[in-house]
């Protein structure tokens, strides 16, 4: 003899979607929205191993709402320099794509298009990088002066071929740098 327990499993989550609309159209006005729409932090999604990230520059919105861009996130982009001034880096980047190659274990990393933005780096930001800046293929830990020197010493078409995760505070400061492996 065969029961079928589908009908039972429909009508109890059917009971559940209706409590969970019950619940959330109950709540005052603005709940739950604060959270969702936070003041200095970015909408734009993060680029994660899977995921690229956008092709444009963010929208300046430092001038309207007091946030840096990119605050609170993080970003793959390239960087066409890096500098130090008054004891703090600033580098000057672009968002960029990054894809993971066909063959090898490492990305293609896909040029973005538009003005470089210059971000600063918090005073504590980790940098780890790894071929052709590092030594070895998995990242390792520099300094931010090693950095700036390592990247300074490239010429300007490697460094359109390098991509870097950023993590921004959200003061949008970089806190952490990551170069990629890229054959």
């Amino acid at each position: 003899m065969r029961v079928s327990h589908r009908r039972p499993a429909v009508r109890c989550l059917t009971a559940l979607s209706f409590s969970l609309v019950a619940l959330t159209g109950c709540s005052g006005a603005g709940d739950g929205q604060a959270a969702a729409t936070t003041p200095g932090i970015s909408a734009t999604p993060s680029a994660s191993a899977e995921s690229t990230a956008p092709d444009t520059a963010p929208d300046d919105t430092s001038s309207s709402t007091g946030a840096a861009p990119w605050s609170g996130t993080k970003q793959f982009v390239q960087i066409e320099d890096a500098r130090t001034s008054d004891g703090r880096t600033y580098l000057s980047v672009r968002p960029a794509q990054k894809k993971a190659h066909a063959q090898f274990e490492a990305w293609v990393i896909v040029p973005g298009e538009g003005p470089y933005t210059e971000v600063s780096m918090a005073e504590d930001a980790k940098v780890l990088l790894s071929v052709p800046l590092g030594d070895a293929k998995h990242p390792a830990s520099y300094s931010q002066a090693e950095f700036v020197d390592r990247l300074t010493a490239q010429s300007s078409l490697p460094r359109l071929l390098l991509g870097y995760d950023l993590s921004f505070d959200g003061e949008g400061r970089v806190t952490r740098l990551q170069s990629l492996y890229t054959p």
